[in-house]
């Protein structure tokens, strides 16, 4: 850097250039120094755990609803007769059972199962 200045400097202090009408030839190079980045503060699982909420009772959809609104997507459902069912019109079944248990704190991809009947059914 001190021979760029060192140049510039020639050419200001009526330096001759070699060819008479030919314009200066001075090179100028600057360096861009960024300072670090900084990081933030760590961030801990803890930061991005979610709280499950209680679901049980809720008709099916409402209880999607509600896992959805606390940033749970991962969803699996169950027929809770154990015949295999799915559950294609979600506002005729109702919760009868989620894992994880309410209040538990988990990660937003984790799979929460939620168990239901239908409507009518114990």
């Amino acid at each position: 850097m001190l021979l760029a200045v060192g140049a510039l400097g020639l050419g200001g202090c009526g330096a001759q250039n070699p060819r008479p009408g030919a314009p200066a030839t001075a090179t100028e190079t600057s360096v861009s120094v960024q300072p670090p980045v900084e990081a933030g503060p760590p961030t801990s699982a803890a930061a991005r755990l979610i709280t499950v909420p209680d679901v049980s009772g809720m008709n099916h959809q409402a209880a999607q609803d509600a896992m959805q609104a606390a940033g749970l997507y991962n969803l699996r459902e169950v027929d809770g007769t154990g015949k295999g069912r799915m559950l294609v019109l979600d506002r005729n079944w109702v919760q009868t059972g989620q894992d994880p248990a309410p209040g538990t704190k988990v990660s937003p991809d984790t799979v929460i199962t939620l168990t239901a009947v239908k409507l009518g059914e114990k």
